[in-house]
């Protein structure tokens, strides 16, 4: 028997959590074939079979395990079966990912299982079947639960429960969770926290990328997203004010002639941050390309811990989501942390005259002990400058001013 052990996947990391197992117990596994997928306090990975035999499993599915610790055995004596591998565990399906994000309107119909007697009930009275609670096996909705949704109009229990139900669930804190709390509080009580607060108009760049979005697409093969003239112009905006892009070190302050901007990702299990390295160095579809490649990451678990180490300026979009406003927590140890959010049709004065233009509210929370306030401020406004211009972001200057050496 072969002992397959849990692998270290860092200094620091101790334990993991089984996230779930990839073949059945029993079943034969080849050489290097996937058998199951842990969960760090940094990261998701996979394990592999190091030879190819019956696999007996010896963890279960949410079970904390110490590193080094025997996962799995493999009988490498067993022979294979005469067909294709069987009692192969199904594909588990992709988690949704939130940038980019997809239209309601692109989502399938879902089907409504009913029985005839509530679906007649449920063509006649024109009842949203949402608002439904299904007592049936599969979710099959019955006449009883039609009868019960009309007797109470407005009110919709939760999912799988009755009304007025008291009902409480318990459920252990996954590993990614943990550290999330962890570096939360962490960040809050060691950090001198401030907010600042800026706005910015995104006419020029929406314009832009209506103009351009379709040749962007046919020549470079990846969609003109907000996320390239945000993080292009942070990289600007970083080499100009080097204090937002440092961290403290010790008694020393270690300031970075790069920028490695992370990008905050919500996935099911967390929040993840992984790095797009060397930004200030990278073109707008290189930049674009990079994200889809860590969002793809981030969606199907993927994520290594080298994809989430060594950020020095974390930028995270609350406005997918709807947020109009927030104040987003530093991602301890680096300095400062840019949020964006909804863009929202609002009436400005430009000019002594009232315009309606989509406008942006921007907040960079920072370090106080690292970064001052006259920093911090004219870093946002830069960030503000380069986004109403985007021409700027070509190489940060005004094209006539530079020809006119001014």
């Amino acid at each position: 028997m072969i002992d397959i052990k849990v692998p270290t996947v860092g200094e620091s990391i101790t334990e993991v959590t089984l996230l779930k197992w990839t073949k059945k117990e029993g079943a034969y596994v080849e050489r290097d074939e996937i058998i199951a997928e842990l969960e760090s306090e940094k990261a998701t990975f996979e394990v592999n079979a190091e030879k190819a035999g019956i696999l007996t499993r010896l963890a279960n599915e949410g079970d904390t395990i110490l590193i080094g610790s025997v996962l799995a055995q493999i009988d490498e004596t067993a022979s294979a079966p005469a067909a294709t591998s069987i009692n192969e565990a199904p594909k588990a399906a992709s988690a949704p990912v939130v940038a980019p994000t997809v239209s309601a309107s692109m989502a399938p119909a879902v089907e409504v299982k009913a029985s005839p007697v509530a679906s007649a009930i449920i063509a006649d009275k024109k009842i949203d079947t949402a608002g439904i609670t299904p007592s049936g096996a599969g979710g099959k909705i019955m006449k009883g639960d039609v009868l019960e949704a009309l007797a109470n109009p407005g009110k919709k229990a939760f999912a799988g429960n009755q009304l007025f139900t008291r009902n409480v669930r318990v459920e252990k804190m996954s590993n990614l969770r943990k550290t999330i709390s962890r570096r939360l509080v962490e960040a809050k009580n060691t950090t001198a926290m401030l907010t600042t607060f800026n706005e910015v108009d995104m006419g020029k760049i929406m314009e832009v990328r209506k103009q351009f979005k379709d040749k962007f697409k046919e020549t470079h093969n990846v969609n003109l997203g907000f996320m390239s003239f945000f993080a292009k112009a942070c990289a600007i905006a970083l080499g100009e004010w080097p204090a937002v892009n440092a961290y403290i070190d010790g008694e020393s302050l270690r300031y970075h002639d790069y920028a490695d901007i992370s990008i905050a990702v919500s996935t099911p299990r967390g929040l993840t941050v992984p790095v797009i390295r060397n930004v200030e160095s990278l073109s707008m579809a290189e930049i674009e390309k990079t994200v889809v490649v860590l969002a793809t990451k981030a969606r199907d678990s993927k994520l290594t811990a080298e994809d989430l180490q060594g950020g020095t300026f974390t930028i995270t979009n609350g406005g997918v989501f709807g947020s109009l406003m927030s104040t987003p927590i530093i991602n301890i140890p680096q300095s400062a942390i840019l949020g964006m959010h909804k863009i929202q049709d609002r009436a400005m004065v430009i000019d002594g005259k009232i315009e309606v233009r989509p406008m942006m509210y921007l907040a960079l929370s920072y370090d106080h002990r690292v970064i001052d306030g006259r920093e911090s401020v004219s870093f946002l406004v830069r960030v503000k400058e380069l986004l109403e211009n985007p021409q700027l972001l070509l190489m940060g200057k005004d094209p006539v001013k530079t020809l006119l050496e001014l």
